[in-house]
């Protein structure tokens, strides 16, 4: 069993739905466990938001095998009132490119 992540204190700007969805966005493929990892947070959690965004019609996934491949529903439209025309795809978009720059920049310097 994976070790616990350490939990972060204080507040941050994007809720951990967004950084599962995200996650998510860059490795449809991704097991419960990396998305975990990559996120800062247990599996249990992990499994937690994607029943949640599932049963919001965010995130659908298919089995194959002893996996499963997630596919983002790109034009929902957020959940929050004050992004009402703003929609995953859009959100997505931004978190994305972050994650490829960051992942670009730590291979630089590793």
């Amino acid at each position: 069993m994976g070790e616990v992540p350490e939990p972060h204190t204080g507040w941050t700007f994007l809720t951990n739905h967004a950084r599962v969805l995200a996650a998510i966005a860059t490795n449809h493929r991704s097991r419960v466990r990396d998305i975990a990892a990559h996120c800062r947070l247990t599996e249990r959690a992990v499994q937690k938001i994607i029943s949640d965004l599932e049963a919001d019609g965010y995130l659908t996934h298919d089995r194959e095998g002893r996996s499963n491949t997630y596919k983002i529903q790109p034009g929902t439209i957020l959940r929050h009132p004050a992004e009402a025309d703003l929609t995953v795809a859009e959100l997505l978009s931004l978190l994305v490119q972050h994650d490829v720059k960051h992942t670009e920049a730590a291979g630089r310097t590793g």
